[in-house]
């Protein structure tokens, strides 16, 4: 049994919730915690929707909550489980969150390579700037569609 968690990242996407399929998989293998990560921002004088930190927070966490779920009810065996809404940039955050980790699991979420260019890609800061082994899972052809509607 490992004491270093493993790490995933979470966005609520279907992307996201087959990287954390797959590391609650590798998490039982292993006998380690799995630390499930959502990263939340919130810019009180740009942010345009009525909201506050709070809420935002309170977003996330329900967006951990939600895909845990998802995920466990599928699942006979669950390692145990970390849960943590973090403030701050998705892939700072996942940066920081990887620090002592035996692995970081994050999804791709485009093959748009423009996009990629242009806005930076969580994934692709991870990779080169985590502090633990790196799984991305890639996108599927399905997901690929419908990004390039």
């Amino acid at each position: 049994m490992s004491s270093k968690p493993i790490v995933v990242g979470v966005d609520g996407t279907p992307a996201s919730d087959r990287a954390l399929e797959w590391a609650l998989e590798e998490a039982v293998v292993r006998g380690c915690p799995l630390h499930v990560v959502n990263a939340w921002n919130f810019e009180a004088l740009t942010d345009w929707a009525e909201t506050t930190a709070q809420r935002a927070q309170a977003e996330s966490e329900a967006v951990v909550e939600k895909a845990l779920q998802a995920a466990g009810s599928r699942r006979q065996n669950m390692p145990e489980i970390v849960r943590k809404s973090l403030r701050g940039d998705a892939a700072e955050t996942l940066e920081r969150a990887s620090e002592g980790a035996a692995m970081l699991v994050v999804a791709s979420h485009t093959g748009h390579r423009i996009r990629q260019i242009v806005l930076g890609s969580t994934s692709m800061h991870v990779v080169r700037h985590a502090h633990a082994p790196i799984v991305v899972i890639p996108v599927t052809d399905r997901e690929l569609a419908e990004t390039a509607r």
